[in-house]
């Protein structure tokens, strides 16, 4: 099997993976896959394993992105708030 033969094997298991972990659609789905990646925390690069645990937690970062948004505080309210926390803004 040439290089590239196996690089294309790779992408091909590669996808069929990432298809099969593409079911992030409810929470007990978000839940499960949290759980996977716990287990998978210490995968080495470029493995299945690790292959996996970039699939799962691009999946994971894309159902929080929708389903927790979060805005960026302003910059001045976030000083202000910062300088409450450490006691040198008392009123402003």
């Amino acid at each position: 099997m040439s290089a590239g033969q196996v690089g294309l094997a790779a992408l091909e298991n590669f996808v069929r993976d990432a298809a099969m972990t593409y079911w992030h659609r409810t929470k007990a789905d978000y839940r499960a896959a949290l759980k996977e990646i716990e287990s998978l925390i210490i995968a080495k690069a470029n493995t299945r394993e690790g292959d996996r645990l970039d699939v799962l937690t691009t999946l994971v970062e894309a159902y929080e992105r929708t389903h927790f948004p979060m805005d960026l505080p302003d910059a001045v309210e976030a000083i202000k708030f910062r300088m409450e926390q450490s006691g040198s803004l008392t009123a402003w």
